[in-house]
């Protein structure tokens, strides 16, 4: 398999991944959802606005490659972060909201990738205002390995809360080879 279908693997993973996490968290009450957990964002809600913060934020810079211009456009509607910690929305129903048009929007991304587009080098800069310059493919990753990183978080809160998500392994969504 091509880095692209990774991506694209990785793209679908994340928006079903996220469907279960706010279906999941959709069980408990706005005071639930808000209370701190002494996770690294404090709550449940705290963390699954981080991991938007985080997409945005990454989602802007990768809009710079000069292919993804068009790929990301709908991002230049989207308000910049202004903290990783920042609460976009206090109400899980307007977030997830969000969240499915940003994962609609990632999956189109990806998809409209080609492998030579991912071997370019991006300069940006972070948070701080540090320049960068990394490879494409080595962004995305990292990307895609963020939303992961805090869904595990979140997944592991939950179930603190008494809420199972069930499966979240990728392995879940690996096609079968049979007959290879």
């Amino acid at each position: 398999m091509l880095l692209k279908g990774h991506f694209e693997l990785l793209s679908i993973y994340n928006q079903w991944m996220n469907s279960k996490l706010y279906e999941a968290a959709s069980q408990l009450s706005d005071t639930e959802l808000a209370k701190d957990r002494g996770a690294f964002f404090g709550s449940i809600l705290g963390t699954l606005n981080h991991i938007m913060v985080g997409d945005i934020i990454w989602l802007k810079r990768l809009a710079n490659h000069p292919v993804c211009v068009s790929l990301l456009r709908e991002t230049a509607g989207i308000e910049q972060p202004t903290r990783l910690d920042q609460m976009l929305f206090k109400d899980l129903g307007r977030l997830f909201q969000q969240r499915k048009r940003l994962d609609s929007i990632i999956i189109n991304w990806i998809a409209g990738l080609s492998e030579d587009d991912l071997n370019v080098v991006l300069t940006y800069h972070n948070t701080q205002g540090v320049a960068a310059n990394k490879r494409y493919s080595s962004l995305v990753y990292h990307f895609f390995n963020h939303q992961t990183h805090h869904r595990g978080q979140v997944s592991t809160l939950l179930l603190q809360a008494g809420v199972d998500i069930g499966v979240t392994d990728l392995l879940a969504l690996i096609p079968d080879e049979s007959g290879a």
